[in-house]
Formats: structure tokens, sequence, C-alpha cells
């Protein structure tokens, strides 16, 4: 036996002391803790652990520091790019029993919650508040994740990401102290942004165990409507102009036209087999009425077959419900595929031309990649579906991705707007960020010197 076997096997016998039952060795538990939603190969952990409560998270990891064991968080294992996988065995640390909310304040529109706590479960717990919480990435992820992925999704356009809603944090660092970061107020000027620094880093620099976040009123009013373009280019221009008009968009979805065909087998839609706006406006009743009318206009400007838009609350579900299930549906026109899921951002001037640059990218290939994403602000994702059987069908997707992320950074754009690094996007940090991904590293190393915290994640991998 290796001395860190021995080392590990230390650590389980602490770490079953500590949590009994609620520390699992089953191969169902491993594996299910050992996949990904995206096309890395399954990498299982040593066990699992269900803590309860932060002193258990925080003893949990004193045990795993003290025998340099990995620990990776675990919210519901949604994330695209590999972040919960345990690269180098160790514990996954499942925060599936650490989903309360803990406090609500409306006078002051926030809200304590523990992080395994989905954003959907919470805002069904708002409802009678007339609050909401807004970050939405289509999954119905736990809260803790979405702040260590730094997510967003539908309604960044309005209500902004996870950074611009979290206001404070409690964390437990990697020798298992604990921390609070940010407070309660609007504003601070008192020291280092802590929150900002623990808000996507992707669980490599401390386990969040409690947020305070911000909360949204409920609008008077929401309408929603879809159109068709006869190209990409014109479908952004009219969101350009949208924007500049300042016409104020809850959300501003596109589907290409192989996205569109997909819905509609999978939805029993019938979209034209064209590019697509989705859009919901929030406000008063008089004011989604006048914002959907104006974004007619801009859209008929625009060459936009028509703009079909309800204020009927089921009309806009099964519309929001269409978008959210367009990855299934993409997924759905490739039997018994696999999807390399992948996503950049770029300025909205140069969202046209990044989208159809990687749409003929594809379309020169053999593998389907439908393009879905958030126009406004120029986030855009590829499924690129791939036939496991077929190892040069993973290898002609992954160098679509690359290519799509070089020609991002040429537009001034970014690797990923909202997937994160994780392991897929690790050999393009220097490209985007220059000596800066080594001070990341450096900040790593200063917090986390024995690299147990999610290794093989997002910063520089020295050892």
């Amino acid at each position: 036996m290796t001395r860190q076997r021995a080392q590990d096997d230390k650590a389980i016998t602490a770490l079953k002391s500590l949590l009994g039952q609620r520390l699992s060795l089953s191969k169902s538990d491993l594996a299910l803790h050992g996949r990904s939603e995206s096309y890395f190969a399954p990498m299982l952990p040593d066990a699992v652990a269900y803590p309860q409560s932060t002193e258990e998270v925080s003893k949990l990891v004193a045990i795993c520091a003290a025998h340099e064991l990995p620990v990776v968080a675990w919210g519901t294992g949604t994330s695209l790019e590999g972040h919960s996988l345990a690269v180098r065995g160790g514990v996954v640390v499942d925060f599936s029993r650490m989903a309360r909310l803990v406090a609500l304040r409306p006078e002051d529109m926030d809200v304590t919650v523990q992080p395994g706590l989905t954003r959907e479960a919470l805002n069904e717990e708002l409802r009678a508040t007339g609050l909401f919480f807004p970050v939405d990435p289509g999954a119905n992820a736990a809260l803790g994740g979405m702040a260590a992925t730094r997510a967003s999704g539908t309604t960044a356009v309005r209500y902004g990401t996870m950074r611009d809603n979290v206001l404070a944090l409690e964390v437990v660092l990697a020798d298992g102290r604990v921390i609070r970061t940010g407070t309660r107020a609007r504003k601070s000027a008192a020291g280092f942004d802590l929150t900002g620094l623990m808000v996507g880093s992707e669980g490599t620099l401390g386990l969040i165990t409690e947020l305070t976040l911000r909360l949204h009123g409920q609008p008077e009013a929401i309408s929603a409507g879809v159109c068709a373009f006869p190209d990409m280019g014109a479908a952004v221009a009219a969101v350009t102009d949208t924007i500049q008009l300042g016409l104020p968009m809850a959300r501003i979805e596109f589907l290409d036209a192989a996205s569109a065909a997909a819905v509609n087998a999978y939805a029993g839609m019938d979209l034209p087999l064209l590019p697509h706006l989705l859009l919901e406006f929030h406000g008063s009743e008089a004011a989604v009425a006048e914002q959907s009318r104006l974004f007619g206009e801009i859209a008929a400007d625009h060459g936009a077959l028509g703009f079909d838009w309800s204020v009927k609350p089921e009309e806009r579900k099964a519309l929001w419900a269409m978008r959210h299930n367009a990855f299934y549906a993409i997924l759905a026109t490739r039997r018994g595929a696999r999807a390399v899921v992948t996503d950049i951002c770029v300025p909205i001037s140069r969202l046209a031309e990044a989208v159809e640059a990687t749409q003929a990218d594809i379309a020169a290939g053999t593998i389907p990649g439908p393009i879905l994403g958030h126009v406004g602000d120029g986030n855009f994702h590829a499924v690129l579906l791939i036939d496991e059987s077929r190892p040069e069908e993973l290898e002609e997707a992954r160098a679509l991705s690359d290519r799509m992320v070089r020609r991002a950074l040429a537009l001034g754009g970014t690797t990923t707007g909202e997937h994160g690094v994780g392991m897929g996007k690790l050999g393009f940090m220097t490209a985007e960020h220059g000596d800066g991904w080594q001070v990341m590293g450096d900040i790593k190393r200063a917090l986390d010197p024995k690299n147990i915290l999610n290794p093989g994640k997002l910063v520089p991998q020295g050892d």
C-alpha cells in the first residue's frame, strides 16, 4: 500500500466517524457523482459526503487537509465543463441536505439560503412575497453551484448574473476555517471584495455553505413573444437597435434554424426553419404593451416574419419551456448521441459575425451542431452531437470548440460566457488572461497550499 493510499484510508475512516451513514462508499453513489452532463469520461470519487451543517463541512475539510485528500463540491451536477468531477479522486461533498431557506427579509429584498437549495425551490418559497430570484440558467441548479460557477442565463440581460446578485457568503477554506464575505449592505468600500473572488472560483478556493442573495420585485405584467428573421445578421441588428433605444428587455434569446427544427420535432411546434428571437418584457401592463409594440416595429424594419406576443401565463410558460428544453430537443435529433456543449461570449456588435462563422465551420464538418444563446449579452452555445463509438467525432467536436474560442478572443470576447472553465477551457486561459492567469494560481496556492480543493480545474496546474 502506498503512503498516499494509507493516508486516504485514514481520512475515510475519520470522515466515517464524523458523518456515519452520511459518508457513502456505495458503487451507485460513486457512479452518480462521477459523471458529467457533457462529454467527459466518468471519474469516480473515493467517497460521497452528505453534510448537514457548516460545522460538519469545516470538520470534513480539516480532516481532508490533514491527509491531503481532495475535496470536490457538488450541487446538482449540471455544470458542463467537468467542474464537479473528482479528477484525482477524493471526497465529493454533496450539499443536497443543506437546502434550507435560512432567513427572508422582504423589506430589504434579500434572502439567506443554504447552498443545496435550488433556484426553483427558492422561487416557490418566495411566491407569496411579491419577490423573486431572477438568475435562470435553464437547469434547476443549486444556488451554491450557481455562485461557484458565476452562472447567468436567460434573464441576465436585465437582472445580471450571479456576480450581481450575491451579496454575501459563508465559506469554508481549505484548512477548515469558516469566513464570511460581504454584508447585506448594498455597497461597501471595506477592503478586498472576497465575495467577488469566491463567486466564479469553481470550488477551488473554498466551499460555499451559505449565501445571501439579492431579490427583485415580481413585475406587475409580463409579455413574451417570438419572431423569425431571414438571417442572423438581421436578428442581431434588431437586438442592437432595441438595446440602443433603451427598451428594458427581461429576456432575449436566439435559436438558429437547426434549433428551430429540433424544437418543432420535440415539442410539436411549427416555427419556420429560420433564425428566431424569443423575448420577454417586464413592467406595468401599459409598459409591456408599449415595449412589445415598439419591438414589433423594430423587428419589422429588419425583415422579421411577424411578431407574435402574449401576456397569458400559460403561453409564456410554453415558450420558455420550449427554450429551456431546447438542449434535450437537439439531443433527440441524433439517437444515442452525446453532446459536446460549448459557449463563448463576444461584444454584441460582433455576435452575428461569430455565429455565422461558427455555422459555416460546423457546416463544413461531419457532425451536427445547432446554435442557441443569449443574444442580449452576446453569449451563445453550440451543441455538437457526437457518436461516442467514433473517437474521430469527439476529436472533430473539440477542434470545432477550440476554433470557436480562438474566434471569440480575436473578436474581443471571452472563452466562456457562463459555462465556466472547469477542465474544458484550461488550455485557453493564458491566451485570455496572460500573466493574470498566473496571479490566479498565486491566489490558489495562498489559500489552498496543498491543492485539495477541486484540483485539476480553473487555475494553472503546477503539480
